[in-house]
């Protein structure tokens, strides 16, 4: 397939995926992702924002250190200090981007930078030359093109190419554009300016109106030749163009498009559940490709068509994208080593023997727990150890709910705080709220609860309970999640986990595209 055929796929889930409030990642679970995305075989990872924290940095860096097999890009804004560092954490990288922007509409122009057309241009211009020093893959984005007038972006498109951009990157900041119209913009601009043979087009759609995969593909069908979208569609506001649809249309659409992608789409779902379980957003069960009911058939007339021809009903196979039916891969007589195969399966990999040893104990506290152990269980056991294990600051020990008709629920607690044993009791209005209330009193966050949310891992009445939770402390939105047979235990997991989240989360600088 030569360049021209082929449909560039670049993820920013862990940058802007992680800007959907109470999603921040730390540097362990970026490469948990980057790690699946590489094995999905996704183009370029746009690994974060350097110069937005030294955690940035160093996730960038650990992602370009040990992912060889995509880009990895970096994000930052038009200034040199930003370019500077997105270069420095890149160094690592076997493959290296910048991808470098500033705002082109007139209402940011004028109200956010106050600076001229020209002066954002000069910019520009120069941004593209630092970024030059450190790669000669350089992406360039006009920020809110959605909203910008075409004869500048032609202007603005033309001068980086000039000056060494290779890929231009046209967002729908706002989520403001209509397929028709966004399509038409591509087109237009691949017309318009002289030198884009130089350069590949590309889009970055958000979701506000719910339209970013509508018009990530309208751009596609008009000559865009890379999609930016994220895992499950997540991202700032209402999101962005969501990864599976963007590739499953294509790929199904073989009739309309000239293009496609590369990826292994049977690692989709794997991934999709990896970034549900790492950030705590729940997958709603009727989403696109990847939610619980995407293939299921509820209706006589559905099923009968099914049973007798597949296609009656199924646009794509369910296998093509990850999805088996479940079963039991592992029992309480399973040992370590099939434990961990399976977890790399699943694009899981420990990195060392204590990880191993402590997810191991969960399984088999499990194992006696339920019959059978279905793969869901085992990514929520992988989260449960390995991924928070380093910044637990508070710890549950024991917990006990008592709770009756006609009676208020009271809840002992009894947690490992900085390595101190503190206990508390608290009364409710349910035994989840008595246990919350016990909890405040011993590590007093003064935290406040915005979201609360359960869903049932696998089948049956012993499945685990997934519980997520989203905190505000401090104007800051933190999700937590916790996982366990017993929905009460599970609810206390994700209070904690949000807690501990919440001692670790670093201020970053906030960009926008």
């Amino acid at each position: 397939m030569n360049s021209k055929d082929s449909l560039i796929i670049f993820d920013t889930t862990l940058r802007d995926g992680e800007q959907s409030p109470g999603a921040s990642m730390n540097m362990e679970e970026k490469l948990r992702i980057a790690r699946a995305l590489e094995k999905m075989k996704v183009d370029v990872i746009e690994a974060g924002f350097p110069v937005a924290s030294k955690g940035d940095f160093e996730s960038v860096k650990a992602v370009a250190e040990n992912v060889t097999e995509s880009v990895i890009c970096g994000l930052a804004r038009a200034l040199e200090l930003d370019i500077e560092r997105a270069g420095e954490a890149l160094k690592p990288a076997a493959q290296g981007r910048i991808h470098t922007f500033i705002a082109t509409s007139p209402i940011h122009m004028e109200k956010k930078l106050r600076m001229s057309p020209d002066q954002v241009v000069e910019q520009a211009v120069k941004a593209v030359k630092w970024a030059r020093n450190y790669t000669d893959d350089v992406e360039f984005s006009p920020e809110d093109a959605g909203r910008s007038e075409p004869d500048f972006l032609c202007r603005i498109l033309e001068a980086v190419i000039d000056a060494g951009a290779t890929t231009l990157n046209i967002p729908d900041t706002v989520g403001y554009n209509l397929p028709h119209q966004f399509g038409g913009l591509i087109a237009d601009l691949i017309e318009r300016i002289p030198n884009s043979d130089k350069a590949i087009f590309s889009v970055h759609c958000h979701n506000d109106l719910g339209l970013a995969v509508g018009n990530s593909l309208s751009a596609v069908l008009n000559g865009a030749r890379q999609v930016e979208c994220t895992i499950n569609g997540m991202g700032e506001r209402a999101g962005n163009a969501s990864l599976e649809e963007i590739v499953m249309a294509v790929r199904t659409r073989q009739d309309l498009f000239t293009c496609d992608t590369r990826l292994d789409t049977t690692q989709i779902v794997p991934c999709s559940k990896l970034v549900s379980t790492i950030t705590g957003f729940p997958v709603q069960p009727n989403k696109a490709v990847v939610g619980a009911n995407a293939f299921a058939h509820e209706s006589g007339i559905h099923q009968d068509g099914v049973l007798k021809q597949r296609e009656t009903y199924e646009i794509m196979r369910a296998e093509d994208v990850g999805w088996s039916a479940n079963k039991m891969v592992l029992g309480k007589h399973s040992g370590r080593s099939a434990l961990k195969q399976r977890l790399v399966d699943l694009g899981i990999e420990l990195d060392s023997a204590e990880d191993l040893n402590e997810a191991f104990v969960r399984f088999k506290d499990l194992a006696d727990k339920k019959h059978e152990i279905y793969d869901e269980d085992l990514l929520a056991i992988a989260s449960d150890s390995a991924q928070f294990n380093a910044d637990e600051r508070v710890r549950l020990l024991t917990l006990k709910v008592c709770s009756e008709s006609g009676e208020t629920p009271i809840a002992d607690v009894t947690l490992l705080v900085d390595g101190s044993e503190s206990s508390a009791t608290a009364s409710g209005a349910g035994p989840v709220d008595a246990v919350f209330r016990a909890i405040e009193k011993i590590v007093k966050s003064n935290s406040k609860l915005d979201l609360y949310s359960v869903n049932s891992i696998t089948e049956g009445t012993d499945a685990q309970g997934e519980v997520s939770v989203r905190i505000e402390k401090d104007s800051r939105a933190i999700n937590g999640q916790g996982a366990d047979t017993d929905i009460v235990i599970a609810s206390a997991k994700a209070y904690i986990h949000a807690l501990n989240r919440a001692t670790t989360i670093e201020e970053r600088a906030h960009p926008q595209l």
